[in-house]
């Protein structure tokens, strides 16, 4: 840390010498939380959470001829979670957010190396998953392309956890890093092209996953699944009216060897800007679920690495760790967005939630969700206040485990966020 703080000050000391732009800037984000029924049914007999975190982070960015350079350091702090007088972190949350270096090939190519955010199209594969305060990062090397219009993106990665002090193992590459979808390696293919009003990307990605076998105190690597997935971004656009369209299918195998037979996600938004204050918006999406036939196959689709809570409710009911395996969702949804003034807005949206497949009850319904959010932009920072409620119907009680009776009367979420993003130091290259 010590000698990290030293480089980015000769940094801001040298920058003014050489053919360069420096710049430092940071984000400050505490949010506080009531949670009564977010991303699960709340027993009765069950007391809400409640708790505030912050997300501090501290950017510096290097840009000279040839390439680029960016370090982001993070830090994600829960109020109270160190005892008085600690002298150490006690979640070791600090780090290394991103650091990369993107280096000019010529004629349109370049390449981005290191740790950074993958984010394409409305996020629904790849994304930032920003809302959470940890987001999401990725080790990875690219070679970029781009000309006119038209971009592509070639992504690969390898994962690896060193687990001795070497730094690296003598002999063999298992990974011993699971869950979430965490990858061993990775490959994609993303390509896009924009017209006046419309825009179409392609996506061909390839995930390995660490297989094991025996039990989790004795276990034994066992080869490597590779889950594929690929599919369509289309995106149009004409004065007040727009629409999206994803289109995604997957094959292959999830993490120990569970096979992957024809799983999908489509999804259709339309928006209508009805007037300058109001926005419409309605949309539906349908993933496929698990009929549970057979224990070693699925026909379920998982997002991967999208902004998941972008999606689908911002209760995270379905698909933010939980969800995986399951009867998969058909989200139907409409939404208004009004602007209050200059700097201000509301967000309504209401969507209604079933499941793919049915429950072995034979239920699809699963509820409705509620989410209101309202956010307002001050002079230098921003605050934004959001409520949800889901009104849950008998399937969603059989889906999350906990009946009817001995739930909550009310599954409900309220938050406040205050983002502040200053901006410390900003230098113009020289001609």
């Amino acid at each position: 840390m010590k000698k990290l703080s030293s480089l980015i000050i000769l940094l801001c000391l040298s920058v003014n010498y050489i053919n360069a732009q420096f710049t430092l800037d940071g984000e400050f984000k505490p949010r506080t939380e009531y949670r009564h029924g977010f991303g699960s049914i709340i027993p009765d007999a069950a007391d809400a959470g409640y708790a505030i975190s912050t997300r501090l982070r501290l950017n510096a960015g290097y840009q000279f001829d040839s390439y680029k350079f960016y370090v982001s350091l993070q830090d994600v702090i829960v109020w109270g979670e160190n005892r008085q007088l600690r002298p150490e972190d006690s979640n070791n949350s600090f780090a290394i957010f991103q650091a990369w270096a993107d280096i000019k090939l010529g004629e349109g190519f370049s390449t981005k190396l290191g740790r950074q955010l993958l984010v394409y199209d409305d996020q629904r594969i790849f994304g930032a998953v920003d809302w959470t305060q940890q987001a999401r990062n990725h080790d990875a090397a690219l070679i970029k392309y781009k000309k006119g219009k038209f971009m592509m993106d070639l992504g690969l990665a390898f994962n690896q956890d060193f687990n001795n002090p070497a730094g690296f193992q003598s002999v063999g590459n298992t990974f011993n890093t699971l869950g979430f979808f965490t990858y061993k390696t990775m490959q994609y293919a993303y390509l896009k092209q924009q017209w006046n009003s419309f825009s179409a990307s392609a996506l061909i990605l390839n995930n390995g996953f660490q297989n094991f076998t025996g039990p989790a105190d004795a276990r034994v690597a066992d080869g490597v699944s590779s889950l594929q997935t690929f599919g369509t971004h289309l995106n149009y656009k004409n004065g007040n009216f727009g629409a999206a369209f994803n289109g995604y299918l997957q094959t292959g195998e999830r993490q120990n060897s569970l096979e992957v037979d024809g799983a999908y996600l489509l999804g259709l938004d339309l928006t209508y800007k009805a007037s300058s204050k109001v926005t419409l918006g309605l949309g539906a999406e349908i993933i496929s679920g698990n009929d549970a036939s057979t224990a070693d196959a699925t026909e379920a689709f998982f997002p991967l690495f999208g902004t998941n809570h972008k999606f689908n409710g911002f209760m995270d009911y379905f698909y933010v760790g939980n969800h995986a395996n399951s009867v998969g969702l058909t989200d139907i949804h409409a939404s208004a967005k009004f602007a209050l003034g200059e700097k201000s807005s509301l967000l309504v949206k209401v969507l209604n939630f079933s499941g793919e497949q049915d429950l072995p009850s034979g239920e699809t319904s699963l509820g409705t969700e509620v989410d209101l959010v309202f956010a307002k932009k001050f002079k230098g920072f921003g605050l934004a206040i959001g409520y949800s409620q889901m009104f849950a119907s008998d399937g969603m009680y059989e889906l999350k485990g906990v009946s009817e009776d001995l739930a909550a009367d009310n599954q409900n979420w309220g938050w406040v966020q205050l983002t502040i993003k200053p901006k410390f130091l900003n230098t113009k290259k020289v001609d």
